[in-house]
């Protein structure tokens, strides 16, 4: 809480749940029903951010279409039922806000990349060298998560590349144990794409810019397993405000509020930061202890990795 406190960000007013058209100024013109998805969960993610840093529970939205040409009409909907007037029209392309999620159909990671490199959603822009994107493979056993570029990552696009993430590839790998890599079987990223200056910790307003990639990111890679390494990557992907200390080692499940359609349900993992690790040697040994619950997991999950792990012993 204290961290929001000092952001500079002032809570101007508290959304209703749930959510009706009536708190929207503009729902009830010519607005799209992507239009009024994507405002709604907005609202809904700012107000979790302001009030406390607890993302609530919420049953997905569902807007039906598109209001006729020149008429004004209720046409958002919890419950997914037409309201009357409502044509079955759907938004163009050109329609669509800038933090709408594309149609899984029509998007990809390097559309996604594409967006990022264009953004300037918030002042990173201003002081980055790159953004930073993501790398691995496109059907990943687990998608890797941190917070942030740092200096290296600025200067060449890449995630996780200078000594945290060297630290990183050896803790994926551990000399086969895990047996993970970013050019075989992960995918990794972070929760911002653009270095934060003096690699401090990102914004809350940075963060809320920056999530709407991430989570079309998640909605392509459909990954087994997700590894948050970190506070923010855990706090930012969990409705949870505890520290890593106590998040680390236990699997909970990411349910999919990002800015992301539909709910999905993806076992998360949290585990210190690797940048953690060179500051302090004592985590080496919990993280190890976390590796091999992931691998348990992914044993469970994966037929094929179990048995490329089957005889290999920890």
């Amino acid at each position: 809480m204290e961290h929001l406190k000092n952001s500079g960000l002032r809570r101007p007013f508290h959304v209703p749940y749930p959510l009706s058209s009536s708190a929207l100024p503009g729902f009830n013109g010519d607005v799209t029903k992507e239009e009024k998805t994507t405002a709604a969960l907005f609202l809904d993610l700012t107000d979790d951010y302001l009030d406390g840093g607890y993302r609530k529970h919420r049953e997905p939205y569902e807007c039906t279409g598109d209001p006729p040409t020149g008429t004004s009409g209720a046409f958002f909907s919890e419950s997914g039922e037409k309201t009357p007037g409502a044509p079955e029209s759907a938004a163009t392309a050109d329609t669509a806000p800038e933090n709408a999620v594309p149609a899984e159909d029509e998007d990809s990671l390097e559309k996604v990349a594409e967006d990022i490199g264009h953004c300037t959603r918030c002042g990173l822009c201003k002081t980055r060298t790159n953004t930073v994107p993501g790398e691995g493979v496109p059907r990943p056993l687990v998608m890797v998560i941190g917070e942030g570029p740092g200096a290296d990552e600025d200067a060449t696009g890449r995630p996780f590349v200078g000594r945290a993430g060297q630290l990183l590839d050896r803790m994926l790998d551990s000399r086969g144990k895990i047996g993970l890599s970013r050019t075989r079987n992960c995918y990794i990223a972070n929760v911002v794409k653009c270095r934060p200056p003096g690699n401090r910790n990102p914004q809350p307003d940075e963060i809320i810019a920056c999530v709407p990639f991430l989570a079309r990111q998640i909605t392509i890679l459909k990954p087994t397993v997700i590894l948050a390494l970190g506070n923010t990557a855990a706090k930012t992907l969990l409705d949870n405000t505890e520290g890593i200390t106590r998040l680390r080692g236990l699997f909970t499940v990411f349910s999919g509020p990002l800015f992301m359609s539909g709910k999905t349900e993806i076992p998360l993992l949290p585990t210190f930061h690797p940048s953690a690790l060179l500051r302090d040697q004592s985590l080496k040994t919990p993280v190890w202890e976390d590796l091999k619950t992931l691998r348990a997991k992914l044993c469970e999950l994966n037929r094929r990795y179990a048995a490329e792990m089957a005889n290999i012993p920890l």
